[in-house]
């Protein structure tokens, strides 16, 4: 990786300054203070300087430093809703204060940082190998120390465990092996979808707009598609998607490409699975499920009409839960519909069975309790 693109982080420790490259998905800027801590430093004394914006840089035993980061979560958790507040919240309020309630926690437990060597072990005692899962996330490196934050570095380890064992997909007939950084299809419904949707008649090319980890071309692809282009503009992207097809055993059908939205030509067929919530994304992940101002979802429906053939069929994957969170109207979807050329023929809708749907903590039930995931077919206005 290019060392320009580091910044570095500067911190006192044994009476020298110290300095190493900083290492941030979320592109979180160097943290001003850093201390350096280890397990002298109790849990509330650990709370109160991460709450006050000072960094801690952890030289203690790597499991302690990981219990600590647990401990840290759950003293986060404390006292989410100021005591004494009454207030019903609208479904779009409770959003926002949802959302600022996860970035404060995210960026307190952020500032929570274990060092990483230029071969990316970790000089602390009992640290496990995290080298190949560096390797994966970051790419070859070998050039400098670093510093990273734990929760980061925890979650390319546990992304590194996703890509070893892979997610069974029936409808893929095999595995997909999601990257660090692409989101993985734990979600069946809006695959089901797709493989279960009537095919337009004669069907022989499909484009994949947005593929992701590759998912939905596999499923056209075994569902007997001759010629499946699947786009994307995140190199992570790419090469989840390409890897996954080749393990599949469906180069031959799928082509990989870099684009932003829409493949060079035409197709009789092109699906599209946008970001369900219309909101600002914190960190790379969260790009699959937040899309500022739905800039994806109407950009496929402002140039669907145009990519596709005389006949042809746009398959829009999408969840409603925007619309129980007042973030979206459906109205406004049919508008951008209308404004795109486009009339829908048909909509399937389906229940989505993930854990939260009935998780009744959870400070959106109310909106996930109802959702629908639908696929909406589309034609262009003139067909």
């Amino acid at each position: 990786m290019d060392t320009i693109s580091f910044p570095l982080i500067h911190w006192p420790e044994a009476g020298a300054e110290r300095t190493a490259r900083w290492r941030s998905e979320a592109a979180v800027p160097p943290h001003a203070k850093v201390v350096v801590g280890d397990e002298h430093l109790g849990l509330e004394a650990c709370f109160e300087l991460l709450s006050a914006g000072t960094a801690i840089l952890w030289r203690g035993d790597w499991q302690r430093g990981r219990t600590l980061l647990q401990a840290l979560g759950r003293r986060a958790d404390r006292d989410k809703r100021p005591a004494g507040q009454k207030k019903v919240l609208l479904a779009k309020d409770l959003f926002q204060r949802h959302r600022e309630t996860q970035g404060r926690r995210a960026a307190l437990l952020g500032r929570l940082l274990v060092p990483l060597a230029a071969d990316y072990r970790i000089p602390l005692p009992r640290a496990q190998d995290v080298r190949q899962a560096c390797v994966e996330a970051y790419g070859e490196d070998g050039e400098a120390d670093s510093l990273v934050a734990l929760r980061e570095l925890l979650a390319v380890v546990s992304a590194h465990e996703w890509r070893k064992k892979g997610i069974p997909v029936p409808a893929v007939e095999g595995r997909i092996y999601p990257h660090y950084g692409v989101f993985s299809p734990v979600r069946g419904e809006y695959v089901d979808l797709v493989a279960k949707a009537p095919l337009p008649t004669g069907c022989q090319l499909a484009f994949d707009i947005g593929t992701g980890s590759g998912i939905l071309a596999a499923v056209l692809a075994r569902r007997g598609i001759a010629k499946v282009v699947a786009t994307d503009q995140d190199p992570r992207a790419l090469a989840c998607a390409g890897e996954n097809i080749e393990r599949l055993g469906l180069g031959a059908t799928v082509e990989v490409v870099r684009a932003h939205l829409f493949p060079v030509g035409q197709a009789p067929l092109i699906v599209c699975n946008p970001p369900w919530v219309p909101a600002e994304p914190t960190s790379p992940i969260e790009f699959a499920v937040y899309d500022p101002d739905s800039r994806m979802l109407r950009g496929f429906l402002s140039g669907l009409a145009a990519h596709l053939t005389s006949g042809g069929e746009g398959w829009l994957i999408i969840s409603d839960l925007a619309e129980h969170l007042g973030l979206r109207s459906r109205e406004q979807l049919l508008e951008w519909i209308r404004a795109g050329r486009l009339r829908v023929v048909g909509r399937i809708d389906t229940r989505p069975a993930h854990p939260k749907a009935a998780d009744r903590s959870d400070p959106l039930h109310a909106a996930r309790a109802v959702e629908v995931t639908s696929l909406w077919r589309l034609m262009a206005d003139d067909a």
